[in-house]
């Protein structure tokens, strides 16, 4: 295990012994008491009425169809049994992050609320389970004094602390936390097994099957240099699961942990992982090495192949589709981006060849010329990654910060840290994962993620459909049975053709703006192959709304140029299309070559969130940071010669 891991995890200790020793019912803040009180006063003076805002609606439960209905969840959030959440001064449990999810109105630590507009269908919560335990372990009463006094010394990490830990990490390699606190195997492993006992109970508590959906999840997280992610949420199907959550503490790397977790995890027990922000895995998100720097062998490449079908691509920390640069050239790349190309020499702090989206998705096309095999023709999802315990809590115009009170209230979000890229105000509320399932049901979602019949959005609640086949004529969009037929000759997104003697693919695409945001501007086509054994990629607009026409030199419509008012953040209702809907065939498909495509939506612009808590403050918008932004949702892709 390389130096940098150990000091990653030795930092991440020093996070969690200070949460749980707070939780221990001492309850201490992780601010001064006069600071938070302040940060009350300023979020009470906040003027909520400075822009229109919906009103929060009922759930709605459509009925069971074959053809499948549109769920909208969050499989990446966490609660207070997060250490770094609680050190932010979140005080929510479990529980209260499903009530939130269900609708319920709740305040953050500085007083603000929060509410979801409209209740979600499904969540997960996926706290780090490095930290699973040691709530317990501080509140042993057989804890020595030496141990106790440890617990007390990371109630307020300081500087000092975390740097004297931190060279400790570097010298040897740490063991658990934990274990240094109870000295003591059995209770160890104890204490972990209740904290993540208690998880899969409260998901079997709150799951109401064909209302609202719940998952047994946890996140897996070892660390990165210059706080990169190369993390993993666990989602089980049901609440048959392992008797102990898998940790970076039992597995170093992400192959020991589908090991592990299938060596635990016989039917009925069922899992899958999902890894997150690709764009801050410093280049091992979609490399061919593990973060020890272990080469993937092809057994590997199976195993990732069975058990990470999907990807989270958009959330808090940014937009992992695609980045300028390594033959990307499209300009909605850089929607929600704040890392640079990496220069020569460079590891971390900005983005690599093996790091977006859609670089995964080439290489895919790679291995399969080369083992066989495409272990990484993976599904596209978005999540939040909150740790204020608000699942899909992602509307632009409710955003706390993704961390408690060090970002909030208003004042504090778009003022205060505004320097490196871990600033708030290049934040964004996150994404939300989008499933098409036959119901709302725990293994209607867990079929519909395996077989990756699932979508991005960047927080909207766009509906998008996406078939292929070598079956659709022109007309196949205005038929009365379109869906069934495309169900029926063609294959939905995430799924795969194969090409005989025809020449080009055809594709059914249908986009419904969400009824509660702006309307659309324009769905594109990214296209992905392998030519004289390179990988290449082009994107068109395929359907532009107000009848622009797409020129056939560009590939592009013209700009819609849709206004929005930055004095109240009303956009213009008169100006795109409710709806897009189309037929679009490949005319520049060669037989027997190997592809991928998927779909981009993109919304009219809206206020960014940065501009509506500039209007809660009575100020004019940041010059520094965009004041609007186009929302965007991106379909799961559809492999062409992929077998």
């Amino acid at each position: 295990m390389k130096w940098y891991h150990w000091l990653g995890v030795a930092a991440v200790a020093v996070l969690i012994i200070g949460f749980f020793y707070a939780q221990n019912r001492l309850r201490a803040p992780v601010v001064a008491v006069g600071d938070l009180a302040q940060a009350r006063v300023e979020a009470k003076a906040q003027n909520e009425a400075a822009f229109m805002q919906p009103k929060p609606q009922a759930a709605v439960y459509p009925d069971k169809n074959p053809l499948n209905n549109v769920y909208f969840g969050d499989l990446h959030a966490h609660s207070n049994l997060s250490f770094d959440s609680y050190i932010f001064g979140n005080r929510l449990t479990v529980d209260d992050s499903y009530r939130i999810a269900k609708g319920e109105a709740v305040e953050n630590p500085v007083g603000e609320i929060m509410q979801l507009t409209r209740p979600l269908d499904f969540a997960a919560m996926t706290d780090h389970a490095e930290g699973f335990g040691l709530h317990e372990g501080c509140a042993d009463p057989d804890l020595n004094i030496d141990a106790r006094d440890l617990c007390a010394r990371f109630e307020n990490p300081d500087a000092k602390l975390f740097l004297q830990l931190r060279k400790e990490g570097e010298k040897r390699p740490p063991v658990s936390v934990l274990g240094k606190l109870t000295q003591d195997r059995e209770k160890e492993q104890r204490f972990a097994r209740s904290t993540w006992s208690d998880i899969v109970a409260s998901a079997d508590r709150h799951n109401d099957p064909g209302k609202f959906t719940t998952f047994a999840a946890y996140e897996y997280s070892p660390p990165l240099p210059d706080s990169g992610k190369i993390h993993r949420n666990v989602i089980f199907r049901n609440s048959h699961v392992p008797d102990y959550a898998v940790s970076a503490f039992h597995a170093l790397t992400e192959i020991d942990l589908w090991k592990q977790v299938s060596n635990n995890c016989d039917r009925p027990c069922e899992f899958l992982t999902i890894p997150h922000n690709p764009n801050k895995s410093w280049g091992l998100a979609f490399a061919s090495h593990t973060i020890d720097g272990d080469p993937y062998t092809a057994d590997d490449w199976k195993l990732r192949d069975k058990v990470e079908p999907i990807v989270e691509m958009f959330q808090i920390k940014g937009n992992s589709e695609c980045s300028v640069g390594f033959g990307t050239s499209d300009e909605e790349c850089n929607f929600e981006q704040f890392f640079p190309r990496c220069e020569e020499d460079q590891d971390t702090k900005c983005i690599s060849s093996t790091s977006m989206a859609r670089d995964g998705l080439k290489k895919g096309l790679q291995l399969r010329e080369t083992i066989g095999l495409n272990p990484l023709a993976f599904g596209m999802i978005g999540s939040t990654d909150t740790h204020n315990s608000n699942p899909g809590d992602t509307e632009e115009w409710d955003f706390r910060g993704p961390s408690a009170v060090f970002s909030a209230p208003a004042k504090k979000r778009i003022h205060s840290g505004r320097s490196g890229v871990n600033a708030t105000v290049k934040r964004n509320p996150g994404g939300m994962a989008a499933i098409w399932a036959v119901e709302n049901t725990r293994d209607a979602l867990f079929d519909a993620m395996k077989r990756k019949e699932v979508y991005a959005t960047s927080g909207t609640r766009i509906s998008l459909r996406f078939f292929g086949s070598f079956a659709f004529d022109k007309e196949f969009a205005s038929t009365n049975d379109a869906l069934a037929r495309a169900y029926n000759i063609g294959v939905p997104m995430g799924g795969k053709l194969v090409s005989g003697s025809e020449t080009q693919p055809t594709f059914f695409i249908w986009a419904v703006q969400d009824p509660l945001d702006a309307p659309l501007d324009k769905v594109q086509i990214v296209k992905g192959w392998i030519e004289n054994g390179e990988t290449k990629e082009q994107v068109w607009d395929i359907v532009c709304s107000e009848e622009r026409t797409v020129d056939p030199e560009t590939g592009r419509c013209a700009a819609i140029n849709a206004s929005v008012d930055l004095t109240n953040c009303a956009y213009e209702k008169g100006r795109g299309a409710s709806e897009l809907k189309t037929v679009w065939a490949d005319t520049t498909f060669d037989t027997g070559q190997r592809a991928f495509y998927y779909v981009r939506v993109i919304q009219n612009p809206t206020c960014r969130w940065s501009t509506y808590d500039s209007l809660r403050l009575g100020e004019a918008p940041l010059p520094d940071v965009p004041s609007t932004s186009t929302e965007m949702a991106w379909s799961s892709p559809i492999w062409v010669n992929s077998n």
